[in-house]
């Protein structure tokens, strides 16, 4: 299912004149831009009422909350539907975020960072609403939304608002599925239309400049993070990450994120046997990938 294109209030957006290729937001989902507003904000999709830790998913640039986690054929996210059965003591939430909506001030406007203080501001209002605070929290993002979700870290560890440094001080464990961190996939991803990869709302920019910012602010966010996990780990706190690579690539387009810049030097990484959409679709709990990721969630927990 590919959503029609949304203007979103500052003027038309051109549909797309090609067939889009599968990407995250193709697929199953619920929700359609024609009929409601997208998806934004957090949803829990299972809760538990002697949860021990939050686990929360952050989709990348082209998904949604549901669709992104949703195996081809199904109406339901697997983090719904197969986790909670493998997990116990845990309360399972999905954050969603549209990454194309149309701004007044596009060259004034880093999106990334709106996206990344959204983030922080709703998990934190959230958890606050269901006195869930300080409870320990793992962060499993695909894609860009690994940008995201850095980015939100980073801003609660500098934020002087005492209330929003939660986020960074009970944040356990991060798991990143084919989350670009560094090498040359600026430069490549800058080379591919966002048209190509079935993105209706925007056919001539490239994905990155869909982000709204610069290399230079993309390049800083690892920098930022590599030091905030030494300086943690120079405090005798561990905070775990696991990295997880794609194997197949995408029709056309060939593999969106490579095995070097999707790894962290001295983190775990594994490979999942899919290309970059369907490497957090899956279908069953006997999906390899989803053993390699369930094993490391347990581990955490």
């Amino acid at each position: 299912e590919n959503n029609p294109p949304k203007s979103a209030g500052h003027g038309p957006v051109p549909p797309s004149s090609q067939p889009p290729v599968e990407t995250e937001q193709s697929g199953s989902s619920s929700e359609n831009h024609s009929s409601v507003c997208f998806p934004d904000g957090v949803k829990v999709l299972h809760d538990s009422p002697n949860a021990r830790v939050d686990i929360c998913f952050v989709h990348g640039l082209t998904g949604d909350r549901e669709s992104t986690w949703t195996a081809e054929g199904q109406s339901t996210p697997w983090p719904q539907t197969l986790l909670p059965h493998i997990l116990s003591g845990v309360r399972i939430l999905t954050y969603g975020y549209d990454a194309y909506i149309a701004r007044k001030s596009v060259a004034s406007s880093n999106r990334l960072i709106d996206h990344a203080t959204n983030l922080l501001n709703d998990l934190t209002a959230e958890r606050a609403v269901c006195d869930a605070s300080s409870r320990p929290l793992i962060f499993v993002a695909h894609s860009l939304g690994g940008l995201v979700c850095k980015e939100a870290i980073l801003l609660s560890k500098n934020t002087p608002e005492p209330h929003l440094r939660g986020i960074f001080n009970c944040t356990k464990a991060i798991a990143f599925l084919g989350t670009p961190h560094k090498g040359s996939w600026m430069a490549d991803w800058a080379k591919i239309p966002a048209s190509a990869l079935g993105l209706v709302k925007s056919t001539n920019k490239s994905l990155v400049k869909v982000l709204g910012t610069d290399d230079q602010f993309l390049e800083s966010i690892q920098g930022r993070f590599v030091a905030m996990m030494r300086d943690l780990r120079e405090a005798d706190r561990r905070l775990e990450v696991t990295c997880f690579f794609e194997e197949l690539p995408l029709p056309i387009v060939g593999k969106v994120v490579s095995k070097e810049s999707a790894t962290l030097e001295s983190y775990s990484s594994f490979s999942i046997h899919a290309n970059h959409r369907s490497m957090v679709r899956f279908s069953s709990t006997e999906d390899n990938g989803f053993k390699r990721l369930v094993g490391e969630l347990v581990r955490w927990k």
